[in-house]
């Protein structure tokens, strides 16, 4: 059982929808796409990406023999890459000068400590800066979706334990202050089945 997402589509800095390259996909790579899809770096770079993503997926729909472990994971990757470097934060470092990473990197590394939990995979981590801490260390406000496996016996148990692995991680790997963590549950799996 699945729960389908209500946002709407993801707009690249153009200003056009993925759903849009998604579906005219085809159309441009037999020359046939309008002016501001041949010209347009942000669409240039949204089709090589979903390009990537349909070779990876047609492969494993090709592949006679049983799927190699790897598959699923650089599948994954590829879907959870932004198609965009989006905004960047600005770290604390024990060296002079500004470090920044952007949001992007600091979510897969949030959405990773997510997934360290047994029967929690992350969804979105999504962050907002809120303002700056003692020592110039970013303050962010954290919205993550996760799905759990469904015969997990502790449901109630696995957010708290979310919460705990992604805010040491934030603070540890990042560098960041978490000022809030929203945790939504949005989708359940079975075991084996991805």
């Amino acid at each position: 059982m699945a729960v389908t997402d209500t946002e709407e589509d993801y707009l690249l800095p153009c200003g056009r929808g993925v759903e849009r390259v998604w579906e005219r996909l085809d159309v441009v790579e037999n020359g046939n796409g309008d002016a501001h899809e041949t010209s347009c770096p942000h669409c240039r770079t949204a089709r090589e990406s979903l390009l990537g993503l349909r070779s990876a997926t047609q492969e494993l729909i090709d592949e006679p023999d049983p799927v190699p472990p790897d598959l699923f994971g650089r599948i994954m990757s590829a879907v959870r890459a932004e198609l965009r470097r989006g905004a960047t934060l600005e770290l604390v470092t024990p060296h002079p000068g500004v470090v920044s990473v952007s949001e992007q990197a600091a979510a897969v590394v949030l959405r990773f400590a997510a997934d360290s939990v047994p029967g929690v995979r992350a969804r979105r981590c999504r962050m907002q800066v809120v303002g700056t801490g003692p020592d110039g260390e970013s303050i962010v406000h954290i919205n993550m979706t996760i799905a759990v496996r469904v015969d997990s016996a502790g449901v109630p148990g696995l957010v708290p334990q979310v919460r705990e692995r992604v805010t040491a991680a934030a603070s540890a790997r990042t560098g960041l202050l978490v000022g809030r963590l929203d945790i939504a549950i949005v989708d359940v799996y079975q075991e084996g089945g991805r």
